[in-house]
C-alpha cells in the first residue's frame, strides 16, 4: 500500500503539521486561495467554541460527595481489585515498638501518627521535651516512623491518648516481644 504525503509549499511540512509550523496564518491563506485543504484546518476548532463547551465543567472532589454506608459505621471500605478480589483499605492506626540497640540501650519507635492529621516533627519535639531524650522523624522502609531514644514504651502510649483526642484506645498497637497487642493504659 502506498502512501501519498501532501506537502504545503508554504512551509514545507505535510499539511495535516502546518498549524505546529511557523507560519500557520499564510498556510492557512494559501489553502483557501488554492481550493487546498488540510486536514487540521478543517476539522479544528476555534478557541472560543472550545471555551464554551468547557465552560460549565466541574470537577468533584472527595469531599463534595456524600460519605458511604461502610464510612458511615468506621468499617473499612473494600475495593475490588482486578479478577474479583477485595483489597480493604487500611483503619488508621498507631504502631508503638520497642527495639533493643545495644546491651541495655533501646529505641521506642511510634509509626502511623501522620494518618490521624499528626505533623511527625511536632510529635517528635513534643516526644523530646515530654521523656527528657532524643527524638526524630526517621523514613522507615515503608513510611515516616518517630524514633525516641529509650524504653518508653508504655509511657509513650498514655501520652499519645493524653494529647491527641482524635486517637482512640482501639486503634494504637504496641510490639513487645514480636508480638503485636492492643494498647492497654
Amino acid at each position: 500500500m502506498v502512501v501519498v504525503v501532501e506537502y504545503c509549499p508554504v512551509c514545507s511540512l505535510p499539511t495535516e503539521y502546518c498549524e505546529y509550523g511557523p507560519s500557520y496564518e499564510k498556510c492557512k491563506q494559501h489553502a483557501s486561495e488554492h481550493g487546498t485543504t488540510s486536514s487540521s484546518s478543517s476539522s479544528s476548532t476555534s478557541t472560543a467554541e472550545i471555551e464554551e463547551k468547557t465552560s460549565n465543567l466541574t470537577v468533584n472532589t472527595a469531599d463534595d460527595r456524600p460519605p458511604t454506608e461502610t464510612e458511615k459505621k468506621g468499617e473499612p471500605e473494600v475495593k475490588l481489585l482486578p479478577g474479583g478480589k477485595k483489597k480493604k483499605t487500611e483503619v488508621p492506626s498507631v504502631t508503638v515498638a520497642r527495639t533493643q540497640r545495644n546491651k541495655r540501650k533501646f529505641v521506642t519507635t511510634v509509626t502511623g501518627l501522620e494518618s490521624f492529621g499528626i505533623k511527625l516533627g511536632d510529635a517528635a519535639k513534643l516526644f523530646a521535651k515530654k521523656f527528657s531524650c532524643g527524638s526524630s522523624v526517621v523514613k522507615g522502609p515503608t513510611v515516616e516512623e518517630i524514633d525516641v531514644q529509650g524504653d518508653v514504651l508504655h509511657e509513650i502510649v498514655e501520652f499519645i491518648l493524653e494529647k491527641y483526642e482524635q486517637i482512640d484506645i482501639n486503634s494504637v498497637f504496641m510490639v513487645e516481644d514480636g508480638k503485636k497487642t492492643k494498647a492497654h493504659k
